[in-house]
């Protein structure tokens, strides 16, 4: 199957761990980036270009602003719109959805029969299209195929009009193309009459100042490597010129202490930040996930989760954190997650 990137725009956590643990199953899939409200899914699909987006529309958070207008925001910045699979829990939208061009529409939770099924379906639309711009190629005569390999931002259907004016030319007529000035083409970008050769030469030279515009195929591949493959997050705990750096892998967990918040790393040592533990909700994203008034919790240090006793084990130590029940969607986020990985259930 062909591969395709992706963001998760949603302000449900429990949605956002779920969603991307069912696609952690596709190998053609790779994750780029979380966002959790209008202004920030805009600028993380502006940064990324990704392919696909998973977008909840009807948030339970109202002040994220989550709607089906992010879609028409984003024709106002992009040539071409990424595909959107609308996730959310309110099938009296779908509708409203498909009128906006969405691609598909899931009810949370995503299964993965039903995400397979679309994969292929735009696999399948994808390919067409390929298929589409080859035969335009093919139509076009030898000596012009360098032209058209320079013109990379013209579309197909321009593409198949200037075939068809050099097509419907009497035979007779075709040899003499290069002495004829008087034959005239209409130039999609001016819409003046210009001779076939001056057409020609103004289509490339707009080509290539539309190249130095807009970034090609090859450039947003680049900028997507580049933010795949970011340094880790560094944290600064900044305390009267005294500036401390915690890689944020390194951290198991945070507890929340009145006004400021106790960070522990995994070699046992505590800092402390004195910012409030929703402070470090709202800027921290995964692998970190709220499970208690008290406590925020990285995936990738929980050890063993006993639903019973309402209680996270920490990977190497003996702490156990507990998680409230207002937070049981996000530990059975943390359970989908661990599950959708290299696992073995006995």
């Amino acid at each position: 199957m062909k591969h395709f990137s992706f963001v998760i725009i949603d302000d449900s956590e429990s949605n956002r761990l779920k969603t991307k643990a069912v696609t952690a199953s596709f190998q053609n899939l790779s994750f780029l980036a979380f966002a959790t409200n209008y202004e920030d899914g805009l600028d993380c699909i502006l940064e990324y270009r990704p392919e696909l987006v998973f977008l909840e529309i009807d948030p339970s958070d109202k002040d994220s602003n989550l709607s089906l207008m992010l879609i028409n925001e984003l024709h106002r910045y992009l040539k071409v719109i990424p595909k959107i699979f609308v996730t959310t829990k309110n099938d009296s939208l779908c509708l409203n959805a498909f009128k906006y061009g969405v691609f598909d529409y899931f009810i949370h939770p995503i299964e993965s029969k039903e995400l397979r099924k679309s994969l292929y379906r735009l696999e399948k639309e994808v390919t067409i299209l390929d298929l589409e711009k080859a035969e335009v190629k093919t139509m076009l005569p030898k000596n012009n195929l360098q032209q058209v390999d320079a013109i990379q931002d013209i579309s197909v259907e321009a593409l198949v009009d200037k075939t068809l004016v050099q097509l419907d030319k009497p035979s007779n007529e075709t040899s003499d193309t290069n002495i004829k000035t008087e034959e005239v083409i209409t130039n999609p970008e001016t819409s003046t009459n210009l001779s076939l050769d001056e057409a020609n030469l103004s289509i490339i030279n707009n080509s290539q100042l539309r190249q130095d515009s807009f970034p090609t195929e090859k450039d947003v591949s680049f900028i997507q490597t580049e933010n795949t493959h970011e340094k880790p997050l560094i944290i600064c705990v900044k305390s009267y010129g005294d500036y401390r750096y915690i890689e944020a892998k390194d951290i198991c967990y945070l507890q929340a202490d009145n006004n400021s918040t106790d960070i522990h790393l995994h070699t046992g040592e505590m800092i402390t930040a004195f910012k409030t533990l929703k402070h470090f909700e709202g800027v921290m994203t995964y692998p970190f996930v709220r499970i208690h008034n008290s406590y925020i919790v990285n995936i990738d240090f929980v050890s063993r989760i006993h639903t019973g006793n309402t209680v996270c084990h920490i990977k190497g130590t003996t702490t156990k954190l507990p998680f409230s029940k207002s937070y049981k969607e996000n530990i059975d986020g943390i359970i989908s997650y661990i599950a959708s990985g290299n696992y073995l259930e006995i």
